[in-house]
């Protein structure tokens, strides 16, 4: 701490001036992109024919069955 005598930290090197990480930045929620648990909305394709169905929330795409071909379904 200063003491008046010139002593104590430079200029701007005191408590409260670092740029800190912190939660800053804008992203896309947790994981971010179209990945498993990429939010409530979007939808699920079949890998194998490509035919898509709506996202349910709650039910995660892996877990439902193409109407056409019968394959696991998935995030695009």
């Amino acid at each position: 701490m200063p003491r008046g005598d010139g002593t104590g930290p430079p200029s701007g090197s005191g408590p409260g001036t670092g740029g800190g990480i912190g939660r800053g930045g804008g992203g896309r929620g947790r994981m971010g992109g179209t990945r498993p648990g990429a939010g409530p909305g979007g939808e699920c394709v079949c890998p194998n024919c490509g035919a898509k169905v709506p996202h349910q929330v709650g039910v995660p795409c892996y877990d439902l069955s193409c109407p056409k071909c019968g394959a696991k379904m998935m995030r695009p």
